[in-house]
């Protein structure tokens, strides 16, 4: 389960460190999106697209690819950052996160 759901949160801003902020920016901004094949989607469980998830979490899992483009657009319109990635990218991105966490705790000991 943690291979699940870590690619989706990990490394991403943390509530703490936002400033008070709508339910749209609180939703978004915290999570990414895993996109891929419909392979990707069956391992996730349709939980790969998170940012959809936490806005419309009555929405059956198997509907939210198709809500995507519609959030997408509305972010956009609204200069809100929606992220997305690879399975890999996502990976990559919390290895580099933890390494530069790491950096930066070694320099303060």
């Amino acid at each position: 389960m943690a291979c699940i759901f870590a690619p989706n949160h990990k490394a991403m801003p943390l509530v703490a460190d936002m400033e008070a902020t709508d339910f749209l920016r609180l939703q978004v901004l915290t999570a990414r999106n895993v996109r891929g094949s419909r392979i990707v989607d069956f391992v996730y469980g349709g939980l790969n697209y998170q940012i959809e998830h936490h806005l419309f979490p009555t929405l059956p899992r198997n509907n939210l690819r198709r809500v995507t483009r519609l959030v997408k657009d509305y972010c956009a319109a609204r200069g809100v950052l929606y992220t997305e990635t690879t399975v890999v990218g996502s990976w990559r991105e919390i290895l580099g996160h933890l390494a530069s966490v790491s950096r930066a705790l070694a320099a303060t000991e």
